[in-house]
């Protein structure tokens, strides 16, 4: 599936399912840059995102382009896991693929963090089974490695959600949307039906023709949001009277 299909399957599965009280909802994506990371990133309010990636040069490439993804959805990565480094043998540690691509990836971008997983029989069959490392040998070195990767990740995302965002609002006493400007004292404001007339949302452009549905004169110049509340890391979602 592809663009709007595989947009609404995600919008459904995010928005009507019971999660419950959860502490951390971890969202394994597949590799690449296509629809469904965007989709998520737009819709979920993502904290931080975990690089994985592989020795080869090829996975340093690729990985660059989904670090680039993040960094314009707003989503700031706080580590990388570098799976298939190395392996032990002969009190030796062998590197089959080579070494650098997890470094080369936290030099490049100033990804804080860094871990190394080895190639091992154990941590390979534990998900055939389905009994992860940490719980078959927890004091095993390998369960070191991703109790720290938890404690990394659980600390990075207190400090971000720390971190002032950009906050929009509407101001009744003058009838305008407020936007805060993140890091500064500065702000601005927009008239709502300028917002209402420009919305590109699918809900006002079909998505398959790009015709407009909400065309400018079916939006009254006193039209007013019933709603602004956050949507993923960089966008707001607005409710409007006419019920979109």
């Amino acid at each position: 599936m592809r663009g709007p299909m595989v947009s609404g399957v995600i919008n459904q599965l995010l928005t009507t399912t019971d999660w419950g009280e959860l502490d951390y909802l971890v969202i394994d994506m597949p590799p690449g840059t296509g629809d469904i990371h965007l989709t998520l990133c737009q819709v979920a309010p993502l904290t931080a995102a975990v690089i994985v990636t592989t020795p080869q040069k090829l996975a340093f490439i690729d990985v660059a382009k989904g670090v680039r993804m993040f960094s314009k959805l707003k989503v700031p990565c706080v580590a990388v896991v570098e799976n298939m480094c190395y392996f032990d043998a002969d009190e030796k540690r062998y590197y089959p693929f080579g070494k650098g691509s997890g470094t080369q990836v936290v030099q490049q971008f100033g990804i804080p963090n860094l871990f190394d997983l080895p190639i091992r029989t154990t941590l390979s069959s534990s998900g055939d089974t389905g009994i992860p490392e940490v719980v078959s040998d927890p004091q095993g070195d390998v369960a070191k490695i991703f109790q720290n990767l938890g404690v990394c990740v659980v600390q990075q995302c207190a400090k971000i959600r720390q971190q002032v965002s950009t906050a929009v609002s509407y101001d009744r006493s003058i009838r305008a949307i407020r936007v805060k400007v993140p890091d500064s004292d500065e702000e601005f404001f927009l008239h709502p039906a300028t917002v209402r007339r420009n919305d590109r949302s699918a809900q006002s452009v079909d998505e398959w023709t790009g015709e407009q549905k909400v065309q400018y004169g079916d939006v009254p110049e006193d039209i007013e949001p019933e709603e602004i509340r956050p949507m993923g890391n960089y966008a707001v979602s607005i409710t409007w009277p006419d019920g979109f």
